[in-house]
């Protein structure tokens, strides 16, 4: 099944907000392809739906360095509120709240990417984890692969002084011979 809207496209949405995983109103009303304003109000019609886990306004200081961050314009006409941001659970409620076809297609593509955002955050958890794993069981091991280095250079190394011959040596007098001519 083709996705309504590039999955690339909503995980570039997904933002990091005290600790959870957001996505903007502005952002997702222009995903369902209705105006900020008409989310935000069929949102509050429904208000019980969505607890302070599910939706949250920005304070200021967060939507000035969000804005600073994805470089979100200043313009005329711009907003006269602090955003709202919705987490994974406040998104997946939006489905009962939007329910054109659109808003529902678009609501299992974010879907998907969260689940595929939490998989990939378990699978880096997991690689860190073995990592530290190896890093742990190497440790020790640094002294003594030296010592194998050095036993090997000192195998390779030429000798340094003569080495004395095993056995007897016989010292004769020796004979003088008469030279006949």
């Amino acid at each position: 099944m083709a996705t309504l809207v590039p999955i690339e496209l909503i995980a570039s949405k997904i933002y990091l907000i005290r600790g959870i995983k957001v996505m903007l109103d502005s952002d997702l009303a222009e995903l369902y392809g209705v105006e900020t304003r008409s989310l935000i109000q069929a949102v509050k019609r429904n208000i019980e739906r969505f607890p302070s886990d599910f939706m949250l306004q920005l304070t200021k200081e967060e939507f000035d360095s969000l804005r600073s961050q994805i470089v979100i314009s200043k313009g005329k006409g711009g907003r006269r509120y602090l955003p709202y941001v919705f987490s994974e659970q406040g998104v997946a409620m939006l489905s009962s709240v939007l329910k054109s076809k659109r808003a529902i297609e678009v609501n299992i593509a974010i879907m998907r990417v969260f689940v595929q955002l939490r998989k990939t955050v378990a699978t880096h958890k997991e690689l860190s984890r073995e990592l530290a794993d190896l890093e742990q069981r190497i440790e020790g091991h640094d002294e003594q692969i030296q010592v194998i280095f050095e036993a090997i250079r000192q195998l390779m190394a030429p000798p340094d002084k003569k080495v004395k011959k095993i056995g007897f040596t016989v010292k004769e007098k020796q004979r003088t011979y008469d030279k006949r001519g």
